[in-house]
């Protein structure tokens, strides 16, 4: 039994842990800055996805109504929970209809998180003939 207290075993040191540990910290600090517009990218996904999805309920109503509706209940477009909201929250845009009329109409998403943190919000529009076009760029 005492031989195998006595036996020594390769293993790495705990200072040898922390120098891996902070070269990879420093890696990672330095790959960031270049990763962010692949995440702001991303983000404005959802933007599109959602606009892309009013627009359709927009083009129901309005084959159905023959005019278009600045309400969201009235086309049936459920917005998720902000994650400004607390912790159920996903959605990065808040989502709305600015103008409506007969002929035509005009959907937002403002997000309402700055993804590079520089005070700017990101602002997406799109309307009846599916023009998307970012506003805002963040």
């Amino acid at each position: 039994m005492k031989s195998i207290w006595k036996k020594k075993l390769k293993a790495y040191s705990l200072t040898e842990i922390l120098v891996v540990m902070v070269i990879i910290g420093i890696l990672v600090l330095l790959a960031l800055p270049n990763l962010m517009p692949l995440i702001t990218k991303a983000k404005n996904t959802e933007a599109k996805v959602q606009l892309q999805h009013l627009q359709t309920l927009e083009k129901n109503y309005f084959y159905e109504k023959s005019k278009y509706s600045t309400s969201l209940d009235d086309i049936g477009f459920i917005q998720e929970k902000l994650s400004t909201d607390g912790n159920d929250g996903k959605a990065n845009y808040r989502i709305e209809v600015v103008q409506a009329d007969q002929n035509s109409f005009l959907g937002r998403a403002t997000a309402v998180v700055d993804f590079d943190g520089d005070g700017v919000f990101n602002v997406w529009e799109i309307d009846q003939d599916k023009n998307l076009k970012e506003v805002t760029p963040d």
